[in-house]
């Protein structure tokens, strides 16, 4: 008699699913509640920044930059997703770096970084350090060599730190372990970090998480996992 199939043990909305041999199913094809939301006021294009692991970020600057603008500050934004979902293609990260690209008028940088289950921590913090490495590395090259949105223009010495979620996790060790004026990144400076409702668990409940309405998708049950 042969043994039975592997069977789904852990299902995080559909997107991401753990068998019961171990294996790791991740959805391609997302139904998204939402749609991108472009006025064309801001440009936007990929660049892989981690040949090693295959990572990608979004590039994105206002339509209405120009060679004799002023230089623009420089937007990292980690988007969220409880390190196991999420990407810079998601409509809902799309749609807020092209407002932030439009709204501020700054360059903004939006790295995707390795998830869990597959990849667990700190696999995304080592990336988002990684991310940043990139934005120093084309700060240091010769103008011809860097990257054509990054060769005049950006002002690599107002640089912020924007997470969300999961990303301000990732800011906030960032900030850490980067001090302030982030030396190690010159001539990349880091002038502060944004964390947007950031996500930190541990083994005491957090007061938000103690007390706090429940979440209908990234819920307790599914981060305590």
């Amino acid at each position: 008699m042969g043994s039975l199939p592997p069977h789904v043990v852990e299902d995080c909305l559909g997107i991401v699913q753990v068998f019961s041999d171990g294996s790791i199913s991740r959805s391609e094809f997302v139904k998204f509640p939402m749609e991108v939301e472009d006025d064309g006021t801001a440009l936007w294009k990929d660049c892989i920044y981690d040949n090693q692991n295959n990572l990608h970020l979004r590039l994105y600057k206002p339509r209405s930059a120009t060679s004799s603008s002023a230089p623009l500050p420089v937007l990292h934004f980690l988007h969220g997703g409880g390190f196991c979902v999420g990407s810079r293609t998601w409509p809902n990260c799309h749609s807020c770096c092209l407002r932030l690209a439009s709204a501020l008028h700054a360059l903004v940088v939006a790295p995707d970084y390795r998830l869990a289950p597959e990849h667990r921590l700190p696999a995304a913090s080592d990336d988002a350090r990684a991310s940043l490495k990139w934005l120093q590395h084309q700060a240091l090259m010769p103008s011809a060599a860097a990257d054509e949105w990054l060769r005049e223009g950006i002002d690599f010495g107002r640089v912020f730190v924007v997470g969300d979620s999961s990303g301000g996790n990732l800011a906030h060790h960032l900030a850490v372990e980067l001090r302030p004026g982030s030396p190690e990144l010159a001539p990349v400076r880091v002038r502060g970090y944004v964390l947007m409702a950031p996500f930190f668990g541990g083994v005491v409940r957090t007061k938000s998480e103690a007390e706090g309405p429940p979440e209908k998708y990234l819920n307790l049950e599914i981060l305590d996992r």
